[in-house]
């Protein structure tokens, strides 16, 4: 029984061994001579204006927040579309449709609330 998982300890050992061979290989063949200009901050070419650890505003999570929700969304809808064919062949295509526009229907109560409450307005 413990002889079926030999293949993957195998493949396991040799992950583990190459990623230490390969750290180890460009610590050894890395550049060595660190200075200022090395280990300054790089910011798509341009010298970086102000400090790192500027706050956000809590609007740009509350916008990534609801992008996630619709991207959610699309995840619970697309089996549903590519399967729908086969509901109706069962003869639940109705019923199914139903559930599917209310689970819309829902969300887009949500998003119209969200825009009535400035929630997409992002300064």
């Amino acid at each position: 029984m413990l002889s079926d998982f030999i293949p993957f300890f195998i493949q396991l050992g040799i992950a583990i061994g190459l990623s230490f061979t390969l750290l180890k290989a460009a610590a050894l063949i890395g550049p060595k001579r660190a200075n200022v200009i090395k280990q300054g901050t790089y910011e798509s070419g341009m010298d970086p204006i102000g400090s790192a650890h500027q706050r956000y505003s809590v609007k740009f999570y509350l916008v990534a927040m609801i992008f996630i929700v619709f991207d959610v969304e699309i995840v619970f809808l697309y089996p549903w579309a590519v399967s729908f064919r086969e509901f109706i062949a069962a003869g639940v295509g109705p019923g199914v449709l139903g559930v599917i526009f209310l689970f819309v229907i829902i969300l887009a109560i949500g998003l119209v609330y969200d825009i009535k409450k400035g929630g997409l307005e992002f300064d």
